[in-house]
């Protein structure tokens, strides 16, 4: 049985999961994710390393870390996650930056209680000012116990051709033209992407339209004018790469947002 369940406040979402049989494909956020283990043994790769979140254990991902997910056994998993838009958490710490995570899974009970705090309240709808108190609270703890290093330093390329990616979503890949921008050959533009993100140009892409999408749902409450714009074929083809990633279709996700907005 999986079960995912969004909400969203003061500019964070959070997510409540339970699954047994699901697993992510390999994908980036834009977001920060900062997350808490409740049940089971999350397994995930990391950077090329194979990474396990035990019961307690806070799990933290930069924005554009490739990962997947996946239960580590037939028990299950349970756990939460909060997806925090960088500049908002910047702004909390009075940084302009973006910082990266210096480890991927800690156990630190007082960072735990707080993300879990944040997330239930989120979850049960509380107000808004009191969802920012509880977010500030979670980033002063973030500093205090020293999780972050400086960010580093993205290969001019790479950013380039991250930008022109990001332009063009609503098209479909035109790798021969990133490639003639940049100057590379098409198979050394997807091996230096890859050795410098984790993941595949083509990924990458399908994953920032998955995302871009998932914002249009939030501010427009209408999915199939994000289908149009993010240039999926039609809504099942939206569903389900934003299942892959999200564990939750598209419409799904769609109705958690107007179903949060009815109750305000």
């Amino acid at each position: 049985m999986n079960n995912f369940l969004y909400k969203k406040s003061s500019g964070i979402t959070a997510l409540s999961a339970s699954m047994t049989d699901f697993t992510y494909k390999k994908h980036a956020h834009q977001e920060y994710a900062i997350g808490v283990t409740l049940r089971g043994i999350q397994e995930y790769t990391l950077e090329g390393s194979i990474q396990l979140s035990y019961p307690n254990g806070v799990m933290l991902f930069s924005p554009e870390q490739a990962h997947d997910g996946m239960a580590h056994d037939k028990t299950g998993l349970d756990y939460v996650m909060l997806y925090i838009k960088p500049q908002l958490l910047t702004e909390s710490i009075e940084k302009k930056d973006i910082l990266q995570f210096a480890k991927p899974v800690v156990y630190d009970v007082r960072l735990e209680k707080r993300i879990l705090i944040l997330a239930d309240a989120i979850l049960k709808d509380k107000d808004e000012a009191y969802c920012s108190e509880l977010f500030l609270s979670l980033t002063d703890n973030l500093i205090q116990t020293k999780l972050s290093t400086d960010d580093k330093k993205e290969d001019a390329l790479i950013r380039k051709a991250k930008d022109m990616l990001h332009s063009n979503l609503e098209q479909v890949l035109k790798l021969d033209e990133i490639c003639k921008e940049i100057q590379l050959s098409k198979f050394q533009f997807i091996r230096v992407f890859k050795a410098h993100t984790g993941i595949s140009p083509y990924q990458y892409f399908l994953n920032c339209k998955i995302e871009r999408a998932k914002q249009l749902i939030e501010k427009n409450r209408d999915i199939y004018s994000a289908v149009a714009a993010c240039g999926f074929v039609d809504l099942t083809h939206l569903n389900k790469h934003f299942k892959s990633i999200y564990g939750t279709t598209a419409y799904e996700y769609m109705s958690h947002i107007n179903s949060e907005k009815r109750k305000n």
